[in-house]
Formats: structure tokens, C-alpha cells, sequence
């Protein structure tokens, strides 16, 4: 659990600068089908730098950001804390010291990957009120279809430290989320996503992955090094495109 609080402590700078954000087709989603809206109390569980958050309280919900990395919240807190809706947590998807049947939705961007399912469900369970609802979100990054996207999913094999291990198209599958939403069943909705990025952006986008090299690690100028000549191939008019399928999974305990 500590180096899954700890993993991202280096990285919070490049995390907040070149993370894609949800579209925002999302929201309209969770308005729309599931009745999410002004009167909404939210447990957005993972919450990082805010990224979900953020999009969140564009509808007027009351959201407590959950998150165990100080640093993070600190991110978060400095671009979200004026909001009257954010409250900010220090705690875990397994522990959320949240009081019980308190929240209508819980959400998780990017960050479900990361939990314990089955205690994180039974921690849900005790905080969503009766018909609440989880949400669970990824931005899955394509990796392959374009010669940067092909070539940038050759950098992240090459040069990643515990790829497969951690990274949630490894780790989630329709096994897991079967077993965490139940015999309820949950519903899947795909959205388009994608960033332009110029060479110091696609350099933090990849700094920001927490199985990649970090910049004092020793192949780290290496991996920049393939980043460089990779975006030097294939970039148009200074800039490259970053695709993903943004996954939204919807469902009742």
C-alpha cells in the first residue's frame, strides 16, 4: 500500500502538467443516464491532482475528493480549493472516512487499478446511500495506429520498469469488474479522447507514468534520447497526437 501511496510523489508536477483531462462527453453521460446533477453528493475515490474531480464539480455536485498522496491532494487543493463544492480527504479507497450512506455516487478516474476491489467494495457499499451509484473511468491510451503512437508504445516496452504489472489494461479486466460490481452488473460507455502535444509535453507525459523512469533514474536520458527521435519522425507542425478510448463503467452494488 505504501508504494502505491508513494509511487506518484515524484511525479505530481509532470502528472498535473500533461495528464489528458475526461472529456467531457463523460458528464454528460452521468447526467443524462444516471441522474447525476447540482443535488449530487460525489466520493471521487483516487481523486489525484483533480483531474475527475474538477469535471465533477462543473455540475454543480458536491464532490470529497478522496486521496491518500499528500502531494497530490496539495496539487489538487491548489487549482480546486476555491470551489465551494470540493472538499479535500486524506484516506483510501479501503478506508474513506466517510460516514456511512453519505454519498450518491463514488467515482474513480484512473485510480481503480490501484485498489484492493474487495475491500474497496465493501467500503463503497457502506458509504453510497440506497440506489447510489459507481462510476469508474480511464482515459486507455491507443498504442498503437499512427507512426507516434506506434513508436511510443515501443518506448513504454522498452524502457518501462513494471509495465505489466500495474498498468490497468494489464491489471482490469472484464473478470474483475464483473466480480466488483456483482450480480448488479454495470454498463459500459466509450468515449473518443486525444491531446496535442509539442516535444516538452510528450516528454512529461510519459515522466508522469509511475512504471516508467523517473528522471533520476539511470536510463532515463536514454528514454528521453527515444522520445526526441521519435517525435522528430512524426511530429506535424511542431505537435503530436495522443489518442485514447476514454472507458466509462457504470453500476449499482
Amino acid at each position: 500500500m505504501m508504494d502505491t501511496v508513494q509511487r506518484f510523489d515524484n511525479r505530481v508536477e509532470s502528472y498535473v502538467r500533461s495528464r489528458p483531462h475526461y472529456p467531457y462527453a463523460v458528464l454528460a453521460c452521468l447526467v443524462e443516464q444516471y441522474g447525476l446533477g447540482p443535488v449530487s453528493i460525489v466520493a471521487d475515490v483516487g481523486a489525484g491532482t483533480g483531474l475527475l474531480t474538477r469535471l465533477l464539480l462543473t455540475a454543480g455536485c458536491t464532490v470529497y475528493a478522496v486521496e491518500p498522496n499528500e502531494r497530490m491532494r496539495l496539487a489538487a487543493a491548489a487549482l480546486l480549493g476555491g470551489h465551494p463544492g470540493y472538499h479535500s480527504v486524506a484516506a483510501t479507497a479501503e478506508a474513506t472516512a466517510l460516514p456511512a450512506r453519505s454519498v450518491d455516487f463514488v467515482t474513480a478516474g484512473q485510480a481503480f487499478h490501484w485498489f484492493a476491489p474487495p475491500v474497496a467494495r465493501q467500503e463503497f457499499q457502506r458509504i453510497l446511500r440506497p440506489g447510489g451509484r459507481v462510476a469508474l473511468v480511464w482515459n486507455a491510451r491507443r498504442e498503437q495506429g499512427s507512426l507516434f503512437l506506434d513508436g511510443y508504445q515501443a518506448i513504454t516496452a522498452q524502457f518501462g520498469l513494471d509495465y505489466t504489472q500495474v498498468n490497468h489494461a494489464h491489471v482490469v479486466d472484464a473478470a474483475t469488474l464483473n466480480a466488483f460490481f456483482g450480480a448488479a452488473g454495470y454498463r459500459q460507455h466509450t468515449f473518443v479522447n486525444q491531446q496535442s502535444l509539442d516535444l516538452p509535453g510528450v516528454i512529461d507525459r510519459l515522466s508522469s507514468t509511475s512504471y516508467m523512469p523517473a528522471p533520476s533514474h539511470p536510463t532515463y536520458p536514454a528514454m528521453v534520447a527515444a522520445l526526441e527521435k521519435l517525435f522528430a519522425a512524426a511530429a506535424q507542425h511542431d505537435r503530436v497526437v495522443m489518442e485514447y478510448d476514454t472507458n466509462l463503467y457504470v453500476g449499482r452494488f
